[in-house]
């Protein structure tokens, strides 16, 4: 970095990526990922080719087919146990710009967080606007 401007850039960046994208990816993932046939952690076996056995049981038989692939109820139960443990929000969690004042008793940097923290507040009710109007 070369510039202020880059060192900005790369600052909302890492603000970014570190709140509003981990919790966008984050939190919601168990409703989806909990459920193993939607994310299953591996195929135990290849997609059958036509004139194989297998392509006929699928054929015949989708459910069986699909059990007999996707990964054990053992390992399920482990994934399911760590996508839910790593969604879940902990007791600790400090939101973004809710941090209390007393990390400093430097005047400037508080005024600069109190700016942050409103400009925050703006945004969130713009979103909460723009969902209420359905745009």
């Amino acid at each position: 970095m070369q510039t202020r401007k880059e060192l900005i850039e790369s600052c909302t960046i890492i603000i970014w990526l570190a709140s509003v994208f981990h919790a966008a990816v984050n939190f919601g993932q168990y409703a989806y990922g909990g459920y193993s046939p939607n994310c299953p952690t591996e195929s135990r076996r290849f997609m059958p080719e036509k004139g194989t056995p297998e392509y006929t049981e699928l054929a015949n038989n989708l459910e069986k087919a699909f059990l007999k692939t996707i990964t054990p109820q053992l390992i399920c139960l482990q994934v399911m146990t760590v996508v839910e443990t790593l969604s879940q929000q902990s007791s600790e969690e400090v939101y973004l710009g809710t941090r209390e004042d007393n990390w400093t008793t430097d005047k400037e940097p508080l005024s600069y967080f109190k700016a942050f923290h409103d400009s925050l507040a703006e945004i969130e009710d713009e979103i909460t606007s723009m969902n209420e109007d359905g745009k």
